[in-house]
């Protein structure tokens, strides 16, 4: 079974210092971390702050080609995570006919910003993120675990590269 989940926001791992998307189980408060590129939270940071480019970006592109083919997002499932590692499937329609497409939950999570669709996370990879090996220092790994579940929202700031 599928949850729907909101963007929480973007931060930056203070261990690692990756950029993270938080995602937000709005009737549980359940969060996902999920570490992404730089390049992907960037495109995500952008749109979440409505922030305009004098060009398409490539998430901004590949929206186009979806338009100009009359092919229309209905979701994104982030469908699995193994070796810490997450998987995602975009949901797509083209005329009556259903396409799934295989991407990086970072890349479908910023085309689903783009074309206001929902963000879907299988409730196994939930539970498997909770129990994900976040670094090999397992204090680390603690406090990591723990900053992440009492982040606030003021601590969603603007995203800084």
């Amino acid at each position: 079974m599928a949850i729907e989940m909101k963007i929480k926001g973007l931060v930056v791992d203070p261990i690692s210092k990756m950029p993270i998307v938080v995602l937000v189980d709005p009737a549980s408060e359940t969060i996902l971390p999920i570490w992404i590129g730089v390049f992907e939270a960037n495109a995500i940071a952008l749109n979440i702050e409505n922030i305009p480019t004098p060009r398409p970006m490539t998430h901004d592109l590949f929206k186009n080609f979806l338009d100009k083919l009359n092919v229309s997002v209905e979701k994104i499932v982030v469908t699995d995570v193994r070796n810490n590692t997450f998987y995602a499937i975009i949901h797509c329609r083209c005329d009556e006919r259903t396409m799934l497409i295989d991407s990086r939950p970072s890349d479908a999570i910023a085309l689903a910003l783009r074309t206001n669709s929902p963000i879907f996370v299988e409730e196994e990879v939930v539970k498997k993120a909770q129990s994900l090996k976040f670094d090999d220092n397992l204090e680390g790994s603690e406090k990591l675990r723990d900053w992440l579940e009492n982040l606030k929202p003021e601590d969603f700031g603007k995203y800084k590269m």
